[in-house]
């Protein structure tokens, strides 16, 4: 497909993302039509009615590329090719051109800070020091002593650093020695991410979601990490404050042309993925004005143990509807942390907080996304060690805990003999043993279910400016309550939770100039039951 082919009229904008409703899958777990136990893209395409039935307006398709899957293909060894398990190009062009038949848009990851061991230009890159791609990884000297050439620390624990005899040097990886870091200042490796860019925008995506673009790039000089202030500690990487091995202020600069190059391809939207302690600053800064990123993806509830009003009140302050302001993305789960009805509710209350959470999720300022089985109200599934995927949870057990118990296959059936639909085979992860009665036949049957919930909350979103894409203004945020006017021309919303099992009393100043719109649980009178929540209009 070429260029012309994909560039919009001039009534084209990038605004159907704003307030969008975002769905995503995660390949190995999704449906898998071969009997090999992985999930794969025809898996994908033959389940997209059920994803569209929700009413998200875009898939957001975890990594599919060719890959060794030592990190499950965030280690990409052809960024423009698919890996076999997965499929082929062929398959990947049939899912788009079915999501786009069903009116879904499609995300993809791109992975800009680091390749796999196996890419070709890492093959040709640690050769020797004189080749043309010599320069594209971070290589450095030995300290005279033969140990690396500076502390940094990885995320999956032990140095930043491998030893490479071809070159007799060290090569930099902020993840797996599996994973090298590409050294993204230096202009060709930009062009070369940019050509990976727009194979896929010619192939008809939609979008990127950016994958950890705070770590694409280092400090050239390679200073030393400064020692983290005391806390708690799990891994080497937890030592260290991280300053110079990743969040460096050029990276604002390859955004823009990255931009650049989707405002040719029309509606497009992208979203970057920034981790750490206190990712704002950086998250305001890759989305900025008009030339950089459309949104950044919030952390704030991913890892965070216990739902309160006072989190979603930060999270909210944190992007005001100011002009320059970026425009925020939200999850409460995703492939990386433990689905959020395991961390935040007792298991006797989890069907009404899972009814509470869902609302809450719909009435938030910014792009929401549900991850694959959020809809069914999927539990955290324990993965005993001897069954566990997940490098990290093996590298660190039993410290970390594994990203394996939220990976693990969609039940589209509630039938064990059948691995829940998922796959013919055994699956690469086991079922959670509680997951066949959230399966979807299930719930698809029952109107009073939590998929069916999805569905009428998503409806509801879309039907009300105010909650797509107007401004949020905190009024209550107690022990217990959350209150949230969510406003937009003439129509302003109230939106409701009681975070508490217990019965809470909450009246706005003056409850008449409100009327019910929707609740969840018991709210009479404004006497909310535990973990009941209601959205009001004002009239």
């Amino acid at each position: 497909m070429n260029d012309a082919a994909r560039l919009p009229s001039v009534q084209t904008t990038r605004e159907w993302w704003r307030g969008a409703a975002i769905y995503q899958i995660y390949p190995r777990s999704f449906a898998d039509t071969n009997g090999d136990g992985i999930g794969d893209l025809p898996g994908i395409t033959a389940h997209l009615d059920h994803v569209a039935s929700l009413g998200v307006d875009a898939i957001w398709l975890s990594p599919f590329f060719t890959s060794p899957m030592l990190d499950f293909g965030y280690d990409v060894a052809d960024y423009c090719d698919v890996d076999p398990i997965f499929g082929t190009l062929a398959d990947f062009d049939a899912l788009v051109a079915r999501a786009h038949a069903l009116g879904l848009k499609v995300l993809i990851d791109q992975v800009y800070s680091h390749s796999s061991d196996r890419h070709p230009w890492f093959l040709e890159s640690r050769t020797d020091r004189t080749n043309p791609k010599a320069d594209w990884y971070v290589w450095a000297d030995a300290r005279p002593d033969g140990t690396p050439p500076n502390n940094w620390q990885s995320v999956f624990g032990g140095p930043a650093w491998t030893w490479s005899a071809p070159r007799r040097q060290y090569y930099m990886h902020n993840f797996l020695p599996e994973q090298p870091q590409l050294h993204m200042h230096l202009p060709a490796v930009q062009d070369a991410m940019l050509d990976v860019a727009k194979f896929w925008l010619d192939r008809g995506v939609d979008g990127f979601r950016i994958d950890a673009i705070n770590f694409s790039m280092h400090d050239p000089a390679l200073t030393d990490n400064p020692s983290a202030p005391p806390g708690p500690r799990t891994r080497s990487f937890d030592f260290q404050l991280h300053v110079h091995n990743q969040s460096q202020p050029e990276i604002p600069a390859f955004l823009e042309r990255l931009r650049a190059l989707l405002d040719r391809y029309g509606a497009t939207f992208t979203v970057a993925e920034v981790g750490g302690p206190s990712p704002e600053a950086e998250m305001h800064a890759f989305t900025q004005g008009d030339r950089r990123l459309n949104s950044a993806y919030g952390f704030n509830f991913l890892y965070a143990d216990k739902l309160t009003p006072a989190l979603v009140r930060d999270a909210l302050a944190q992007w005001p509807d100011t002009p320059g302001t970026g425009w925020p993305s939200w999850a409460f789960e995703n492939h990386d942390a433990p689905r959020a009805i395991s961390r935040w509710a007792a298991p006797q209350h989890r069907d009404a907080f899972a009814r509470m959470k869902l609302m809450l999720l719909v009435s938030l300022r910014g792009n929401i996304f549900l991850y694959n089985g959020e809809e069914l109200g999927l539990t955290q599934v324990d993965i005993p060690f001897e069954a566990l995927r997940d490098p990290e949870a093996i590298a660190n057990w039993p410290l970390t805990l594994s990203r394996d118990g939220a990976r693990t296959p969609m039940p589209w059936r509630g039938d064990a003999n059948d691995h829940a639909g998922f796959s013919s085979g055994a699956p690469w992860l086991p079922i959670g043993a509680d997951h066949l009665a959230l399966a979807v036949d299930r719930q698809n049957q029952d109107p009073q279910s939590l998929l069916n919930l999805t569905r009428h909350f998503l409806a509801f979103r879309h039907a009300s400016d105010a909650l797509m894409r107007g401004d949020a203004h905190v009024i209550e945020a107690s022990e217990t309550v959350l209150a949230i006017e969510r406003s937009a021309a003439d129509e302003t919303m109230l939106c409701v939770f009681n975070m508490s099992p217990e019965p809470v009393d909450w009246r706005p100043a003056q409850p008449d100039r409100w009327r019910v719109e929707d609740t969840v649980g018991e709210v009479i009178d404004w006497r909310f039951g535990g973990y009941a929540a209601t959205i009001a209009r004002r009239i």
